[in-house]
């Protein structure tokens, strides 16, 4: 699968999304998947209220400025709308910063393939466009169908740890992929 990069950073399109950077405009879209119970209690252990995803929301328009990348907007091409969110940013894992692969997707868009296609996108862009070596997913480990769509990209397990986040205790697994794999 190629990526079509026409616009440069930030802009990726495969054969069925375009994948960009969000806006304040796609705030609405953004509350669907983030305030979503179904959706957040299998990444993050529960949803988030508008507040916090709001602050989601400035958190990755101020990674755009700083490094040129983000979680960016998945956009269906047949319908013009905004049915996840997948893309790149910096995460620590035992200290050290690594680049990750994160997505979050509707339930109305699950199991289509949709988050393989966009983190496959992703994978490419992190190698080709950024010049990087590896890239990671972190992924909580009961949530398979994210390790499904982390082994549809050709990662592997190396890790696991466990993180407190919204004072929940959880364990995630450390897939990754390298350059050439």
């Amino acid at each position: 699968m190629g990526i079509k990069n026409p616009n440069g950073k930030g802009y990726i399109e495969t054969d069925r999304l375009i994948i960009r950077e969000m806006t304040q405009a796609d705030f609405d879209a953004l509350c669907m998947i983030l305030c979503d119970e179904d959706v957040m209690r299998t990444a993050y252990g529960c949803a988030f209220d508008c507040d916090e995803a709001q602050g989601w929301l400035d958190r990755h328009l101020a990674r755009y400025k700083k490094f040129g990348f983000g979680l960016w907007a998945v956009v269906l091409k047949e319908t013009n709308e905004m049915i996840g969110q997948c893309g790149l940013t910096w995460q620590s894992w035992r200290g050290q910063d690594i680049l990750e692969i994160g997505y979050l997707f509707k339930k109305a868009h699950w199991h289509r393939g949709y988050a393989t296609e966009a983190a496959k996108a992703c994978k490419e862009y992190a190698f080709s466009v950024l010049g990087a070596d590896n890239v990671y997913s972190i992924i909580r480990d009961t949530n398979i169908p994210s390790q499904k769509v982390a082994v549809n990209n050709g990662m592997k397990i190396v890790d696991r740890d466990n993180k407190v986040f919204r004072n929940i205790n959880m364990d995630f697994f450390l897939y990754k992929a390298e350059r050439g794999d």
